[in-house]
């Protein structure tokens, strides 16, 4: 089978031939049909993500396919099933073992590109509103990184939720495609004073923080007393410093979310948000965005369309 791998920290990824591996206990062999791309793929690859595999590694954290071979021990699972699996690694290969307790079987008639583009985008994003920030009614929530993987699913699923959202996005075709998923103000993230632009609109009750840096800043200082923002990622490449007595006197929280993490500790919140989200999918409530299909043999220009934040919404990589 072909995957694309990593085979050390130094050295890009590359294509290569590697023989299939029967299934393990409790696993199952997936064919897999696409695989979804994420900003934690680029620094996996450089060994900077906070779960550092030790190479070789097939990248690839979210995958969807069909069900081809059982390990020992499975029920509920048979060949023939359709699934997605969010298992860290190895959705960029034409197969993968994995854990079957990771398996969820797709809604009828969602396709595959759906399917490996929905887990870690409309997941972190789930859990971080209606879990960490308990997003209400009528709350203002602002989205960065609006037209990007994950921030494109929190203007989609915050407007579902009832609120107000105001999206940030770097230029009128990004900034178009956050409005048509639900934003009702928008925010050009090249523009100047996004404090002022914030405050003008009522301030923020929620943030969705998605980029760090100075972009961090300006929506902290233009958080409403009381207010809550979550920190979901540094695409920026810039880590903020939070200053503590400013949570202090405004009564702000600032809220981390490592959306994988909860396989560790507390995997119920994962599943019971992913089974709230197939509903919504399945009613037609969600319209997943994806903006690049490519094949297996340009996965490293697929990489590329995420490093230069050339595309909006999903990146899917399709293996056939």
């Amino acid at each position: 089978m072909r995957a694309f791998l990593i085979p050390d920290f130094e050295s890009p990824p590359r294509l290569v031939e590697l023989p299939p591996v029967p299934p393990a206990a409790g696993e199952v062999t997936i064919e897999i049909e696409a695989c979804g791309l994420n900003f934690a793929d680029l620094l996996m690859s450089r060994g900077k993500y906070q779960e550092r595999p030790e190479p070789p590694v097939t990248l690839g954290m979210e995958m969807a396919g069909t069900i081809i071979r059982l390990g020992e021990g499975i029920t509920g699972l048979v060949p023939g099933d359709r699934v997605a699996v969010f298992n860290g690694q190895g959705g960029l290969a034409e197969e993968a073992n994995v854990p079957a307790e990771r398996c969820l079987k797709l809604p009828e008639g969602m396709p595959a590109s759906h399917a490996a583009a929905f887990q870690v985008a409309y997941g972190t994003s789930h859990v971080a509103l209606a879990h960490k920030a308990r997003l209400q009614p009528g709350e203002r929530l602002v989205v960065t990184g609006a037209a990007g993987g994950v921030g494109l699913t929190a203007v989609e699923i915050g407007a579902l939720m009832g609120a107000e959202v105001v999206a940030i996005a770097r230029g009128p075709e990004k900034l178009e495609v956050a409005r048509k998923a639900g934003a009702t103000h928008l925010i050009d993230a090249e523009s100047e004073d996004i404090r002022g632009q914030i405050k003008a609109l009522g301030g923020a009750d929620v943030v969705y923080e998605a980029v760090g840096g100075e972009l961090f800043n300006q929506c902290f200082r233009a958080t409403n007393p009381d207010g809550r923002i979550l920190a979901i990622g540094f695409a920026g490449g810039e880590v903020p410093q939070i200053k503590a007595n400013h949570l202090l006197v405004k009564n702000l929280s600032v809220i981390g979310l490592y959306w994988g993490g909860y396989l560790a500790f507390r995997p119920s919140v994962l599943t019971d948000s992913v089974a709230q989200l197939f509903d919504w999918y399945a009613q037609g409530r969600l319209q997943p965005h994806v903006s690049h299909e490519l094949p297996l043999d340009q996965a490293a220009e697929a990489l590329e369309l995420l490093r230069q934040r050339r595309s909006t919404g999903k990146v899917v990589v399709r293996m056939r």
